[in-house]
C-alpha cells in the first residue's frame, strides 16, 4: 500500500513500543504516530493486539492508559494506519469503530492452496503434486500461506523427499491449531 500511495512505510512491532517503565510505552506510542505524521508514512503496527486490548478485562491502570493512548492516536492521526493481528476477537470494542476498512485474511482456499503447493513444488526441485496431494491437500480447512512457510523452514532440517511430504507436513500444522483434527506430539 505504502509502495501503491509513494509513501514510506514506517513498521513498528510491540517490541519497538514496550517498555518496563510505566508511561514509556505510552509515549513509543505517541512518538511512531509521530514520525508517520512527519515523514507522510504509511505507518503499519503489527501484531497491535499488545496495545489494544479489551479494557474490561484490564487489571492495572497502566494496561488501560495503553489502550487510551493508541486510541487517541489513532482518532488524531489523518494518515494511512494499518494494524494486523490474529486475534481480532480480543481487540476493545472502541478500537474497532476507528478503523475505517477491516479486512479480514482467511484460511486458503482449495485453489489458493493447490497453486501454492505446486509454486513451493516447483521452487523447492520436487516433481510436480498429483491428485493424491491434491485431494489430501482440500481436506485442509485452516491452511494459510503462513503454514507453507513454515513446513519449507522445517525442511532445512529435515528435508523434503516429494509431494506427498509436503503435504503431511502441511497436514501436521493445521492439526495443531485449535480446531484442527488430530493432536501431534513433538517430531
Amino acid at each position: 500500500m505504502a509502495q501503491e500511495l509513494d509513501a514510506p512505510l514506517l513498521v513498528r512491532r510491540a517490541s519497538d513500543l514496550q517498555s518496563k517503565w510505566i508511561g514509556e510505552c505510552e509515549k513509543n506510542i505517541a512518538r511512531a504516530f509521530h514520525e508517520a505524521r512527519q515523514d507522510g508514512a504509511v505507518l503499519l503496527i503489527d501484531e497491535v493486539d499488545s496495545f489494544l486490548q479489551d479494557r474490561r478485562g484490564a487489571q492495572r491502570s497502566w494496561e488501560v492508559s495503553q489502550v487510551n493512548e493508541m486510541l487517541t492516536q489513532m482518532e488524531a492521526f489523518d494518515g494511512v494506519f494499518i494494524a494486523s493481528t490474529n486475534l481480532m476477537q480480543g481487540l476493545d470494542q472502541a478500537a474497532l469503530r476507528r478503523f475505517d476498512l477491516k479486512v479480514k485474511l482467511d484460511w486458503l482456499r482449495p485453489a489458493q492452496a493447490w497453486e501454492l503447493l505446486q509454486r513451493h513444488c516447483a521452487q523447492a526441485g520436487l516433481a510436480a503434486p498429483g491428485p493424491q496431494e491434491q485431494a489430501r491437500l482440500a481436506q485442509l480447512r485452516q491452511l494459510a500461506p503462513g503454514d507453507f512457510a513454515a513446513v519449507l523452514r522445517q525442511a532445512r532440517f529435515k528435508p523434503l523427499p516429494d509431494a506427498a511430504a509436503l503435504v503431511a507436513a502441511l497436514e501436521a500444522e493445521c492439526a495443531l491449531k485449535e480446531g484442527g483434527r488430530g493432536v501431534l506430539g513433538f517430531v
